[in-house]
């Protein structure tokens, strides 16, 4: 045990997270996602499992210790309903309530197809998978910096 580091933060998480530089990305999927043939592509290799845990409290674990990205186009990918890209569903918005909590100022949340997901993910860092049942209950989430207090 750690002082002030959530028990449910796995060792795997946290050495993904303290591993991880300015940019990289981590993936956080429900369990419907291919997150084994996806995480083999990924820096890490290997699926990041937080058993008994849904998507927007892993989101929250993660964004507690790790600053999003306020210096390009996204800070967030959120996969979208098929069919209906606009559409949020409830995972959607119980993530996005907590990412907004956490987002730098400025800093925009994009939709993204689930096709075009799941090819972007080959590319992060590393697949989280949560055991969120809901379906399209999946981010990326980009790695932003932290500046020293002067």
């Amino acid at each position: 045990m750690l002082k002030t580091i959530d028990p449910r933060i796995t060792p795997d998480l946290m050495d993904c997270l303290m591993r991880m530089g300015h940019g990289d990305e981590i993936v956080v999927v429900d369990a419907n996602y291919p997150a084994e043939s996806t995480a083999v592509h990924t820096v890490h290799g290997a699926v990041v499992r937080l058993p008994a845990i849904d998507a927007p409290e892993a989101i929250r674990l993660i964004t507690g210790l790790m600053p999003l990205d306020g210096f390009t186009d996204y800070c967030v990918l959120r996969m979208e309903i098929d069919n209906s890209p606009d559409e949020l569903g409830d995972v959607h918005r119980e993530a996005l309530a907590i990412i907004d909590s956490e987002k730098p100022e400025g800093a925009a949340v994009k939709g993204i197809e689930r096709q075009d997901f799941y090819q972007h993910a080959r590319t992060a860092y590393a697949v989280v998978a949560t055991t969120e049942a809901r379906p399209f209950g999946c981010f990326v989430l980009r790695k932003g910096v932290i500046f020293p207090e002067a």
